[in-house]
C-alpha cells in the first residue's frame, strides 16, 4: 500500500486529466483557427487581392484605350482634311507663290479646308500645314508659324522614315504632343506634312477620371505624355519600371502597387500607382476581423471546455479518492452512481470486474508462492543431500589431517556461506550478484573433489547488482552440469557462467564441454516447461531430482516472477566446442509479485 501511495503522489507532478483534456481541445481549436485563416487567406483574401489587381490592370487598359480613341480621332480628322483634293492643288503651287498676296491667299485656302474638316467643335490646340522642308505655311488658329518648324524632325532618319510610312506622335521641347502625317496623294507623291497639336486637357481627361490611384502616361523614351492632376509626374516617372509585356503589375521600392498597360497603337505606357494601404486596406480589414472573431471564439471555447471538463471529471476524482482507500483486506468500494454519465457507469462496472479479477489473481499468486516454496524445497533437498555434506566433510577432514589449515578454513567458510544462503528468507528475492556468489561457493567446494579436472569461470559486470531473481536459480543449473554433463567426457571439464546486461534486458548463459543433450531430451524439457504454464504446475512425486525436472522447476520459479517477459532455451554447442548451453533472457522491467 505504501508503494501505491508513493506512485500516486509522484504522479501529481504530471498534468491532470482535466488539464490534458483542456489542452487537447485547445490544440484542436488552434488547428481549426489555423485552417480557417488558411481558408480566409486562400479563398477570400487572395481572391480579393487578385480581383483588385485585375481591376487596376483593367483601369490602366481603359485609360490607354481612351487615349488610343483620342489619337484615332486625330487620325480620322487628318484623313478628312486630306480627303479634300483641293489640298493637293494648293500644295502643288507652294513653291510658285512668291508674292505675299499669293501666300496669304494660299494660307486662307488651306485654313478654309481645315475648318471644313474640323467644324465648329475642336478638341485640339491647333493644326498646321508644312511644306516638304518642314516650314509651316498655314495654321488653323493662327499662331506664330515660325515656332512649329518640322526641320529638326525631318533631319532625324528614323523619324523621317516613320513619316514616309505613316503618322508619328512626337513630344516637343516644351512638352506639347503633336500628331504628324505626310500629305501624299493616291500616286504616292508627297506635298508636305500635316501637324495636329494635341490638347493637354483632352490628354489628361482619362487620367483625371481615375480615382484608384495616380496616373502617369509615358512614351517609349519615358517622356511624360500626361498625368493626373496634382501628380509630380517627373518624380514618379523616375521610379517606373520598363513594361514587361503589354500589361502587368508590380510593387515598387516604396511599396506602391503599380499597374501598367502598353498601347499597341501609340506605344505609350499607362501607369497607375496605388499605395499599399489602399490596395490591402479592405483585404486586411477582412483578415483582422476574422482573427478577432476567431480569437474571441477560441477564448469562449477554452472557458467552456474548462468548465465542462471540470464537471465531467468530478465523479472520476471522487472515484480516485475512494480507490486510494482500498486495502488488501478491504476490496469494497462505493461509487456514486447518481451520475448521468453512461461512461462513468460503465467505468464503475468495469472496475468492479477488475476487483473480482484482482481477488482471483491474489488467490492464484498465493498458490504460486506455495508452489515456489515446494520447488525451492526440492532444490534445497538436492543441495543438502547427505552424500554432498558427507563428501564435503570428508574432504575437510582429509585436508585437516594433511595440515592444510588454509584449505580447511576456506572450505568451512564456503560450506557455511552456502548453508546460510540456502536456509535464510526462502520467500525473498535476491540479487543476481548474490546468486552468483552462492554459485562460486558451491563450485569452490566441488573443486576440492575434482581438483584440476574441473575448470570453471563466472563472468559478470557490475551492472547486474540491481537485477533481482528468485533464490537458487543459477546454482541448480550449474549442479546439473556437474552431475550429468561429464559422465562420458574426459577431463578437464569446463563450466562457464556468463552474465550480460543490455538496454532493458539481462541474460545468463551456462555452458559446459560435456557430452551435451540428446535432441529428444531438449525437446522434452522445453515441452514440459511450455506445458507447465507460468509456474502454475504443481510438483508431482518422483519429480524432485535435479535433472530434467530440476531445470523445469527452476524455470517455472523464474516465470512466476517474470511471467511473459522471460525467454529460456537449451542448445548443444558446435561440434568443435562440445557440450551444451543453457540460456536465460529476461526483461529488466520491475514487475515483482
Amino acid at each position: 500500500m505504501a508503494t501505491t501511495t508513493a506512485r500516486a503522489a509522484g504522479s501529481g507532478k504530471s498534468l491532470s486529466l482535466q488539464t490534458k483534456f483542456v489542452l487537447t481541445f485547445l490544440i484542436l481549436l488552434i488547428i481549426v483557427l489555423g485552417s480557417f485563416l488558411i481558408y480566409v487567406n486562400w479563398l477570400v483574401i487572395r481572391p480579393l487581392q487578385e480581383s483588385y489587381e485585375a481591376g487596376q490592370r483593367q483601369t490602366a487598359a481603359n485609360v490607354s484605350s481612351q487615349l488610343d480613341l483620342y489619337i484615332s480621332g486625330q487620325n480620322q480628322l487628318t484623313q478628312r482634311v486630306l480627303a479634300n483634293q483641293e489640298v493637293f492643288a494648293v500644295m502643288a503651287n507652294v513653291n510658285r507663290a512668291t508674292l505675299v498676296s499669293d501666300k496669304l491667299a494660299r494660307s486662307r485656302k488651306l485654313t478654309g479646308i481645315m475648318f471644313s474638316a474640323l467644324g465648329p467643335s475642336m478638341n485640339i490646340r491647333d493644326m498646321y500645314v508644312h511644306d516638304l522642308e518642314g516650314t509651316a505655311i498655314a495654321s488653323f488658329i493662327g499662331y506664330d508659324l515660325n515656332q512649329v518648324s518640322l526641320a529638326p524632325l525631318l533631319d532625324d532618319p528614323e523619324t523621317g522614315e516613320a513619316l514616309r510610312s505613316g503618322y508619328v506622335l512626337t513630344r516637343g521641347p516644351s512638352g506639347e504632343i503633336a500628331f504628324i502625317r505626310p500629305i501624299v496623294n493616291q500616286n504616292g507623291e508627297g506635298f508636305g506634312y500635316l501637324t495636329v497639336q494635341l490638347d493637354e486637357l483632352y490628354l489628361r481627361k482619362p487620367a483625371d477620371g481615375v480615382s484608384a490611384g495616380d496616373v502617369v502616361v509615358v512614351d517609349g523614351d519615358h517622356g511624360i505624355i500626361t498625368a493626373s492632376a496634382g501628380v509630380e509626374a517627373d518624380e514618379l516617372a523616375q521610379g517606373l519600371r520598363a513594361p514587361d509585356g503589354d500589361s502587368g503589375m508590380y510593387v515598387d521600392a516604396e511599396d506602391n502597387y503599380v499597374a501598367y498597360h502598353q498601347s499597341a497603337m501609340t506605344g505609350w505606357t499607362t501607369y497607375i500607382l496605388s499605395p499599399e494601404r489602399a490596395v490591402l486596406g479592405p483585404v486586411n480589414s477582412v483578415k483582422y476581423i476574422s482573427i478577432a472573431l476567431l480569437s474571441a471564439l477560441l477564448l469562449f471555447s477554452a472557458l467552456y471546455i474548462y468548465v465542462s471538463a471540470k464537471n465531467l471529471l468530478l465523479p472520476i476524482r471522487k472515484l480516485r479518492n475512494q480507490l486510494l482507500r482500498i486495502t488488501y483486506s478491504n476490496m469494497n468500494v462505493k461509487v456514486d452512481s447518481r451520475s448521468h454519465n453512461n461512461e462513468l457507469l460503465l467505468l464503475d462496472a468495469a472496475f468492479r470486474e477488475l476487483l473480482e479479477r484482482l481477488q482471483q489473481s491474489i488467490e492464484r499468486e498465493k498458490q504460486a508462492v506455495r508452489e515456489e516454496a515446494s520447488a525451492r524445497s526440492s532444490a534445497l533437498q538436492a543441495q543438502i543431500a547427505p552424500h554432498f555434506i558427507h563428501n564435503v566433510l570428508y574432504l575437510i577432514s582429509v585436508a585437516a589431517q594433511e595440515g592444510k589449515n588454509t584449505v580447511v578454513s576456506a572450505m568451512c567458510k564456503h560450506l557455511s556461506e552456502s548453508l546460510r544462503y540456502i536456509v535464510s528468507s526462502p520467500y525473498q528475492h535476491v540479487s543476481l550478484a548474490q546468486e552468483l556468489e552462492h554459485t562460486r561457493h558451491y563450485l569452490s567446494l566441488v573443486q576440492q573433489n575434482y581438483e584440476d579436472d574441473l575448470i570453471w569461470s563466472i563472468e559478470a559486470s557490475e551492472a547486474i547488482a540491481h537485477i533481482q531473481l528468485p533464490r537458487l536459480v543459477i546454482q541448480p543449473l550449474v549442479e546439473n552440469c556437474i552431475e550429468h554433463a561429464f559422465g562420458h567426457t574426459d577431463p578437464p571439464w569446463r563450466i562457464r557462467v556468463q552474465v550480460k546486461a543490455y538496454t532493458g534486458l539481462w541474460a545468463v548463459e551456462i555452458s559446459d564441454n560435456g557430452s551435451g543433450f540428446e535432441p529428444s531430451k531438449i525437446k522434452a524439457i522445453l515441452e514440459m516447461i511450455e506445458q507447465s504454464g507460468e509456474g502454475a504446475r504443481e510438483l508431482q512425486g518422483g519429480e524432485t531430482g535435479i535433472g530434467n525436472m530440476g531445470i523445469v522447476n527452476t524455470v517455472n520459479r523464474l516465470k512466476l516472477m517474470y511471467k511473459n517477459r522471460l525467454f529460456f532455451n537449451i542448445y548443444n554447442n558446435p561440434a568443435h566446442e562440445g557440450g551444451a548451453t543453457v540460456q536465460i533472457i529476461a526483461s529488466l522491467t520491475k514487475d515483482f509479485y
